[in-house]
């Protein structure tokens, strides 16, 4: 089997133009396709991620054997030179091409994914309402009151979460979400901030986990105040607290908070990971397996923390093939421990860009048993958007 052509697509949602999931979809000469998506659907780079995709595909794909992928893997990290520094626009590339060919492997044995990571170790895979900030709706809305709060989290326990997740510190009073949190919260921040995450305990009740997700918003000091507020709650996890630049920052954080420390989207593969592992300062990983290389690496990160006991939440912000990916590789690992489903994931812009529409019931996803990473672009919508192909 050979791969024959390679498209590329830079979603463009006119409902939510910050909004563009890149899609690759590789085809190949036994009329086998498979389907891949790159982590950078929101913020800055996702057409760099086109851009870096259509440039491997042309540098080494055309002609490549599909089930290859570790030789290739190997390639794109050391023949990229690039690959050996890094960064989320590479490895983004490269996330997107790996997963695109475990689907064509999958597809071509007519097994899904998760039998050819070893099987299926999880089955209803418990799963959380992401980010109450922006509303539980199908409209964003900025959550500015407690009482705003409570009501998104109710709405998702309506549906049947027993888990959410909130990140409460990103709009001021005023909703302005520009000011900086690396300093120390005056009072009436502390006050604001600890009384949303109150009123989803009130409204949830004790016997629902929250989440709470800072965006590595803040700095050691202010996040180690923000955390005296996330015990007296009981959160489940603390996400994200400070940004991974500096790994003793975050080691920090971990010793002067009494909540296991969540965190890992923005560390891309083994060599990330490793000083985190090593000083224990992340109790549960957080790999995207759009940016940390695909299947073909995340396994290997996934069982590299299973060594220091470490458990693993994918992150998943993207559109339905992050989703279908992420439950594949969910459903084999030893150590997972919740899904993520983000509010963006229940909206009609990003349900649309694929024939299937994976949704959880009663806070639980099924794993799709279809072959490969079991879903499909749904090209009346996908061919509106900027794409290219590369023969």
């Amino acid at each position: 089997m050979k791969i024959t052509e390679v498209e590329i697509f830079d979603i463009h949602c006119p409902e939510r133009p910050p909004w563009n999931p890149v899609f690759v979809r590789i085809h190949t000469d036994e009329g086998i396709h498979g389907l891949g998506e790159a982590g950078l659907a929101y913020d800055w780079g996702h057409s760099a991620a086109a851009a870096m995709i259509k440039e491997i595909a042309e540098a080494v794909l055309i002609g490549f054997d599909p089930f290859k992928t570790e030789l290739l893997w190997s390639r794109m990290l050391r023949e990229s030179f690039w690959g050996l520094g890094g960064g989320p626009v590479l490895y983004s590339a490269m996330s997107a091409i790996d997963t695109a060919l475990w689907d064509i492997k999958g597809k071509a044995l007519g097994l899904p994914v998760y039998q050819l990571l070893g099987g299926k170790t999880n089955d209803n895979l418990r799963t959380y309402a992401s980010q109450l900030q922006f509303d539980w709706d199908k409209d964003c809305t900025k959550m500015l009151t407690p009482a705003d709060y409570a009501r998104a989290a109710s709405k998702a326990m309506a549906e049947g979460y027993d888990a959410v997740k909130v990140d409460p510190i990103v709009y001021d009073a005023n909703g302005d979400s520009s000011f900086d949190r690396t300093k120390l919260f005056t009072p009436a921040q502390m006050k604001l901030f600890g009384d949303r995450l109150r009123a989803i305990r009130n409204e949830v009740g004790d016997e629902v986990d929250i989440i709470f997700e800072s965006h590595s918003l803040m700095g050691a000091a202010s996040a180690i105040q923000m955390g005296k507020v996330i015990e007296e709650v009981g959160c489940m996890m603390y996400e994200e607290p400070v940004n991974y630049l500096n790994s003793k920052v975050h080691k920090k954080v971990s010793e002067g908070v009494n909540v296991p420390i969540a965190g890992g989207e923005r560390l891309y593969h083994r060599w990330d990971v490793r000083q985190y592992f090593e000083d224990q300062s992340i109790d549960v990983l957080q790999p995207d397996v759009g940016l940390c290389g695909g299947f073909t690496e995340a396994k290997k990160v996934c069982d590299y923390a299973d060594v220091y006991d470490i458990h693993i939440q994918a992150h998943v912000c993207g559109g339905p093939v992050a989703t279908a990916a992420s439950l594949q590789l969910e459903a084999a690992i030893p150590n997972f421990l919740i899904h993520e489903h983000h509010t963006y994931a229940i909206k009609s812009w990003n349900r649309e860009l694929c024939i299937q529409d994976y949704q959880p019931v009663n806070g639980k996803f099924s794993v799709p048993d279809l072959p490969g990473i079991g879903i499909e672009l749904n090209d009346e919508i996908v061919y509106r958007s900027p794409n290219v192909k590369v023969k």
